[in-house]
């Protein structure tokens, strides 16, 4: 046995091709993230002070917008979105036809061909019976969220809790803005 041992030679790790990688997926993440989409109609809601958190999954909101909608031939001031793009495209078929017209301006070609891709529409207010029941219908476990504007006219909101009281939907949250409790001295 020899009494002589060959020195360790130490491991050198080139650090260089980590950190290219490392910004290369940050690039990657930050380019491929989609933030969330901008809604078709501006709402300014009304404030209060409950705390209660909307849920991530499951909603089916109703949006009721200050400025008319035309739709065809019909004029709504009431949005329906759904989270899931699988039922929108079953609820919303009929929307790739008509010509949907938001404050003054027809919609692009593009929300025709891709209607689907789309977050909320704008249904008359002798339909949206109909898709609620196609809806709960379709997806049991759906919530339903009310989102309406600050201006907007109260007999529209009156008018779509009367239906939803119509279709069995007794349970609905209001989104508002949370108003914070101004401080006493």
């Amino acid at each position: 046995m020899p009494k002589f041992k060959p020195h360790r030679q130490g491991v050198r790790i080139d650090m260089t091709p980590l950190v290219d990688v490392a910004f290369l997926l940050l690039t990657f993440f930050m380019l491929t993230t989609q933030f969330k989409p901008q809604e078709e109609v501006s709402i300014v809601l009304p404030s209060s002070h409950s705390e209660f958190k909307l849920p991530e999954s499951d909603v089916m909101m109703i949006t009721i917008a200050k400025e008319a909608t035309f739709i065809g031939n019909d004029t709504t001031h009431i949005w329906l979105s759904l989270d899931s793009q699988i039922l929108r495209k079953r609820l919303f078929s009929e929307y790739k036809n008509k010509s949907v017209q938001v404050e003054g301006k027809e919609l692009p070609k593009e929300y025709k061909e891709n209607y689907y891709l789309e977050i909320s529409y704008p249904v008359p207010k002798n339909q949206l019976a109909n898709y609620l029941v196609q809806a709960r219908t379709a997806n049991p476990k759906l919530r339903t969220v009310v989102k309406g504007d600050r201006e907007a006219d109260y007999g529209v909101a009156e008018d779509v809790m009367d239906i939803l009281q119509k279709t069995q939907i007794t349970r609905f949250s209001l989104v508002t803005d949370f108003a914070r409790p101004e401080p006493t001295e």
